[in-house]
């Protein structure tokens, strides 16, 4: 008889930690070059809940790097094509859609206190700000720093956010947030890279780097409910 599609990873983390993982909820913000790989791993892993959060359509110039990013998919809500793939991978999983913006006036509209595990890979620096501060008040999170002008993915790291050293995206957050004395309530991971390249231009990227944070993203919540009891 054919195993199960997740026996592998069943045979990784055991069946209760399969079990946890179904359970889980998780809210995703962005599908881009960063978010996109994250929420295919958390879904191949047993992630059973996955609500994915972006406005924007798959446009050409995302091919070079984003999951639903195809000649065939350009114009299209990546929300969309990245729900139809998922429930590909996984027809029994519970995979939301919303093709919306997170902004402070929207942070209700999302019910964060909902889920257990509140991913943030967005750009938008003041976003980003409201998203941070918001969720650290009631769940879980965990954040994707700078990945653009970078080129390797062995550079990538796991630090606690005002540890987060060489980051431009950290330091104008932490700025931001000292101007604005809004802060996060508690702590939480980021994922980064020191490496700069400097002779890159603004908005060069390569799959390398924004596909290995968004999978480190996501084996730092399968890790988590692996290891729980």
């Amino acid at each position: 008889m054919e195993e199960h599609w997740s026996s592998r990873t069943e045979r990784l983390v055991g069946a209760e930690a399969m079990e946890r993982m179904a359970r889980a909820r998780v809210l995703l913000f962005g599908v881009g070059g960063v978010g996109s790989w994250c929420a295919e791993a958390l879904v191949r892993g047993g992630i059973g809940h996955l609500s994915l959060v972006d406005p924007d359509c798959v446009e050409t110039t995302n091919i070079n790097r984003q999951l639903p990013a195809l000649h065939s998919t350009v114009g299209r809500p990546k929300v969309e094509v990245m729900r139809e793939r998922l429930l590909d991978i996984n027809p029994e999983a519970d995979i939301v859609a919303r093709q919306e913006r997170f902004t402070r006036e929207t942070s209700d509209s999302f019910c964060l206190q909902d889920y257990d595990y509140v991913i943030d890979a967005i750009d938008s620096l003041k976003d980003k700000h409201d998203l941070i501060v918001e969720t650290c008040r009631v769940t879980a999170l965990l954040s994707s720093m700078g990945a653009a002008r970078k080129m390797d993915p062995r550079q990538v790291r796991v630090s606690e956010f005002w540890k987060v050293d060489g980051c431009p995206l950290a330091a104008s957050l932490r700025k931001r947030m000292r101007r604005e004395q809004r802060f996060p309530a508690r702590k939480f991971k980021c994922v980064w890279s020191p490496e700069r390249m400097d002779n890159a231009q603004p908005g060069g990227t390569s799959v390398a780097v924004t596909a290995s944070f968004g999978l480190t993203l996501a084996s730092l919540v399968l890790q988590d409910l692996a290891k729980q009891r």
